[in-house]
């Protein structure tokens, strides 16, 4: 079975055309970095009754995500450079509802993709109990839940303890991402992310979606205005709309093609 391997800002997946069987199964066995190909899970991408394609997502532990940011810009390049499509305005179906693409072309391959996200829902910042300690999160869904804590230092954020915490923490029952937030001005953020069923990820599309959204919301960013989320794995830029509607562009480049034995 073939699959190709491609990275938004270091957050990387193996996509594949058509279905397969047992993808969770799957996701797990190739996922892993040591015997298998390395990655952050698999993308599924086939042809829809509702939009231009659809897409599904399974984690490194095989759970089924609902949407993936740096994923579905990937998905953008993957049906453009492969010649399933010459639009370069698109719609991809997820679980989180359809998702409307725009790529950026030079020189016959897709350079960056600009998603039009939906709009992101920020609820009152909530302080919970986590290792013995009082964290104030904003909780902020996208498709997916995330939940964002402004910090001081994002470099040295506890990654590892506190968002692996989070990510299980009873206030969210199906898990969540825990971004770790630091404001360096009005148009730009310093955040890593422990992600749901991936734990630490070079990037996180959705969440720097939802942290730019928490900090419009908490009057730390404006609104209509291009925000750099700077990422381990590089920048995206985000923008919020006072209707809550969210853009965001970024790269997508193809890694390698692999085939490999299921």
């Amino acid at each position: 079975m073939r699959f190709t391997k491609m990275e938004g800002l270091g957050n990387d997946y193996l996509y594949h055309f058509g279905e397969i069987e047992n993808p969770a199964e799957v996701s797990i066995k190739l996922s892993d970095r040591h015997f298998g190909i390395g990655s952050d899970g698999i993308i599924l991408i086939d042809q829809s009754d509702k939009a231009d394609f659809k897409m599904r997502i399974f984690n490194a532990d095989g759970s089924e995500a609902k949407m993936c940011g740096n994923g579905i810009r990937c998905v953008g390049k993957f049906v453009y450079d492969k010649g399933c499509t010459d639009k370069t305005e698109i719609e991809i179906e997820t679980l989180s509802g359809i998702k409307y693409l725009k790529l950026n072309v030079r020189d016959g391959k897709v350079e960056s993709v600009r998603v039009n996200m939906g709009k992101a829902e920020v609820s009152p910042p909530v302080t919970l109990s986590v290792r013995s300690e009082e964290i104030t999160v904003f909780p902020v869904s996208i498709g997916n839940p995330h939940a964002v804590t402004f910090v001081d230092d994002a470099e040295n954020a506890p990654l590892t303890t506190t968002g692996a915490a989070l990510e299980k923490h009873s206030y969210f029952p199906g898990g969540v991402n825990a971004e770790f937030a630091q404001i360096i001005d009005k148009n730009t953020i310093r955040m890593r992310v422990w992600e749901r069923g991936s734990g630490i990820t070079m990037a996180c599309g959705t969440g720097s979606c939802a942290t730019a959204a928490a900090a419009v919301k908490a009057g730390l960013c404006d609104f209509d205005t291009d925000i750099s989320v700077v990422l381990d794995g590089g920048i995206l830029t985000v923008r919020v709309l006072e209707d809550g509607t969210v853009f965001m562009t970024g790269p997508a480049s193809t890694v390698c093609e692999c085939e490999v034995e299921i």
